[in-house]
């Protein structure tokens, strides 16, 4: 592979997927910008709460645990951390408020975390404290705590950025006197610079645990503790993980909104990478999802996931494992729906069911020629297998996401991170836009080769 044919596969290859959500510029990012250079050298701050000894509903078993853990793991990454158990309502509201002035007050690099019951009312997350006595829907607002009372704080403070994580995705306790429409707490999106996680999907409930930690949390610790690994590689080996040792059956929930890369254990030496490392990396990752996906057995998928969780193939495994656990007897965890809810945009799923015949027109233009005229050509779906689409009896090749393959393997690189609808292309050199219907005429891709 010549170093020109390697530059050209850090551009996203042209898409086609339907109504896929995920075409984008792969951004090739290992150089650490200044802002995460400023966020290694930022103070940092958390408070961790723990409510297990509750008066008046289900005592837990594991938050007591998993707020202690929590906090040595925090202590030992440079925190400076605020360890809070069995607070009853005056005392998680103080603390929180505490929390969010010394946020402003220095600057810090943020993280909040929750262990205890929690339940949604009218899209609202409601924190348990152990005092509460609800009995009507009245009594909600005044003795819990609302999420929303936190995300003011933070926006307020205009830290750098901030991690809220929830381990209290479990049954309403108040169930015989609230009922609300959902399990489990309700999507929210993460505010500016704001990592926001759940211990299990929107509208789903988590389990508190056999073990001395709760299985959400416990992951949590084991990832939190691996050198090098960027915070949102943490998160996605925590859900990977909950998702196997639950049988599906739980599967962690992230929204962010992070524009800078932080890591709980930095590198020791942030650098950039050489070209030969590069290629040298390149091949490395490339050898093993190939072997991953073509098993038939978990295994392999889940092995180069939780070594490239963010990797140029990340998303081809995803799906491959999603197709394998599926074929095992792993039922698909239904997301609530979120249509009402003012405190998201929701949730979209890939499509990523071609069918044959399927058929995309595409528009070519030149961009050099003045006034030059559309060249129109049309791509039909005429076969499809296990890793690949093809079009015109091979004249074009996608994968299963609808992203160009690499000579005809299936292996492309992607990185979901901008705007829906947008991707590059080095397939047509730098003069060429190209534009994308399907046969029912929407817009569904569009590139321009740089």
């Amino acid at each position: 592979m010549n170093p020109e044919s390697f530059t050209r596969r850090r551009l996203l290859q042209g898409g086609l997927a339907g109504s896929l959500f995920l075409p984008v510029p792969w951004a090739w990012v290992w150089a650490q910008s200044e802002g995460a250079m400023k966020l290694l050298r930022a103070p940092k701050q958390a408070l961790v709460i723990g409510n297990s000894a509750y008066r008046s509903v289900a005592v837990l078993r594991n938050p007591g645990n998993d707020s202690a853990a929590m906090a040595e793991v925090l202590r030992a990454t440079g925190f400076e951390v605020t360890l809070v158990q069995d607070a009853d309502h005056a005392r998680m509201r103080a603390a929180m408020e505490a929390y969010a002035k010394a946020l402003e007050a220095k600057k810090s690099v943020g993280l909040f975390y929750f262990a205890g019951h929690g339940f949604q009312l009218d899209w609202r997350n409601y924190l348990v404290p152990v005092d509460a006595k609800v009995e009507s829907v009245q009594d909600v607002s005044a003795q819990c705590v609302d999420v929303a009372t936190l995300l003011d704080g933070i926006r307020q403070a205009a830290n750098p950025m901030n991690v809220i994580v929830l381990d209290a995705c479990r049954d309403n306790p108040f169930e015989g006197q609230v009922r609300a429409a959902q399990k489990g707490l309700s999507q929210m999106d993460a505010p500016t610079r704001t990592l926001l996680a759940y211990a299990t999907s929107p509208g789903n409930g988590a389990d508190d645990g056999t073990g001395a930690n709760g299985l959400y949390t416990e992951s949590l610790l084991k990832e939190m503790k691996v050198r090098e690994a960027k915070i949102e590689d943490v998160f996605k080996r925590v859900r990977l993980g909950v998702r196997r040792a639950s049988g599906g059956r739980q599967i962690p929930w992230e929204s962010t909104s992070l524009e800078e890369d932080f890591y709980f254990l930095p590198p020791e030496q942030l650098r950039k990478l050489s070209r030969e490392e590069e290629e040298r990396e390149f091949r490395e990752e490339l050898a093993l999802f190939e072997k991953a996906r073509q098993a038939s057995e978990p295994a392999p998928l889940v092995g180069y996931l939780r070594k490239y969780p963010s990797g140029r193939f990340a998303e081809l495994a995803q799906h491959r494992l999603d197709q394998v656990l599926l074929a095992k007897g792993e039922k698909r965890v239904d997301i609530a729906p979120s249509a009402g809810n003012p405190f998201t945009a929701g949730t979209v799923r890939a499509d990523t069911k071609f069918k044959v015949g399927d058929s995309f027109t595409y528009n070519e233009v030149d961009r050099l020629a003045w006034g030059g005229k559309p060249t129109q050509f049309t791509l039909t779906v005429t076969a499809i297998d296990d890793a690949r689409v093809i079009f015109n009896d091979g004249q074009a090749v996608r994968d299963l996401l609808g992203t160009r393959s690499a000579q005809g393997t299936g292996a492309t690189t992607r990185r979901g991170r901008t705007s829906p609808w947008s991707t590059r292309s080095a397939r047509d050199g730098p003069r060429r836009t190209i534009r994308a219907k399907r046969a029912s005429g929407r817009v569904i891709s569009s590139w321009i080769s740089i």
